[in-house]
């Protein structure tokens, strides 16, 4: 049996792993409300409990797309966890985004999560990024205003420092940081790890099969330059792309040889790198998602953790997570 994890001190207990919901809209390919719904199914047909998404994945769509589901299927909102964030806007311009966390921001935001997921509230309620201009500890009475309000049960900060956490945790609790997270991006292990563990924060992990690469099937390089995010990714451009291809396929071979999806193998590690580590991959394909789920029922010894960083070991990846505007947001502390 699945042993949960909790979603923060005091948080609800969920499965060990989530589900990443930008995938609901198009960001990673083209997808359907069809296709989005049967994610769900199949995630409640295997116990899994959580969903995250936020009010920018596809402008209101995937909260749309979970809204529909929900009002479909009226006992899934008591079943699901669900998390969504607030605290990036759009230039009028279109040229690109900037980050606000003011207080009205982040309530109006929160109003329309609601309203398009039609729920009175939800489970946690992340900053999506952190605007440099307001202190943290400002952003977090914010945040707890709206758990007092009962429009959150919980509050989260997506890609901060360590640091800004013990800032932010010493006004209100900080139910979870999310960050991304994987056998191709390692930062965290340099004190995010370590600082959630001690303060009881769950660490959730986003691109945990590196945005494909830690898969059998990796995107292909033609259909990465279709998606505006990933042809500007220093990994998904060549000649970073085709040799980070070669570096999976010792990865691939020892999940063969295990008997386990590439995928599976990669949630493996992920999940046994510490209890309170929450991985919330996304997928269009219900097959795909039932291969991730492979980790979750896998216990790794200490001995296939050791082939494991053996064939992918630390730096392994070519080429940074980000471009340099990409980069833009994320807080960077090592």
């Amino acid at each position: 049996m699945v042993q949960k994890r909790q979603l923060g001190a005091g948080g609800p207990l969920v499965h060990p792993i989530g589900i990443g919901a930008m995938s609901f809209s198009d960001f990673y390919g083209p997808t359907t409300e069809v296709d989005s719904h049967a994610i769900l199914d199949a995630a409640r047909d295997a116990g899994v409990n959580h969903i995250d998404t936020s009010n920018v994945y596809g402008m209101g769509g995937s909260e749309s797309v979970i809204g529909s589901y929900l009002a479909a299927n009226p006992t899934a909102r008591d079943f699901f966890s669900i998390a969504t964030k607030g605290g990036i806007r759009r230039k009028a311009d279109g040229s690109g985004n900037y980050f606000d966390n003011s207080r009205a921001h982040l309530e109006a935001e929160l109003e329309g999560s609601l309203k398009r997921m039609g729920i009175e509230a939800v489970d946690l309620y992340y900053v999506h990024r952190r605007d440099p201009e307001i202190p943290i500890e400002e952003v977090a009475e914010t945040m707890a205003s709206l758990v007092k309000a009962g429009k959150a049960k919980s509050i989260g900060f997506s890609e901060i420092a360590p640091s800004s956490l013990r800032r932010a945790h010493a006004v209100h609790p900080v139910a979870a940081v999310q960050s991304e997270y994987s056998l191709s991006t390692r930062a965290p292990e340099l004190g995010l790890v370590q600082t959630c563990a001690e303060l009881g924060t769950a660490l959730v992990a986003f691109s945990p099969v590196g945005r494909s690469l830690l898969t059998d099937n990796p995107l292909s390089f033609k259909a990465a330059q279709a998606l505006p995010f990933l042809q500007n990714n220093p990994r998904f451009m060549q000649p970073n792309y085709a040799a980070n291809i070669s570096a999976v396929s010792g990865f691939q071979a020892l999940a063969a040889d295990m008997g386990i999806a590439t995928a599976g193998l990669a949630m493996a590690w992920l999940l046994a790198k510490g209890d309170h580590i929450i991985p919330i991959p996304g997928t269009r394909s219900v097959t795909h998602f039932a291969e991730i789920l492979q980790g979750a029922e896998l216990s790794l010894s200490a001995e296939y953790m050791a082939a494991i960083e053996k064939v992918l070991p630390v730096g392994w990846a070519h080429g940074d997570r980000y471009s340099a505007v990409q980069w833009v947001g994320p807080e960077r502390y090592c």
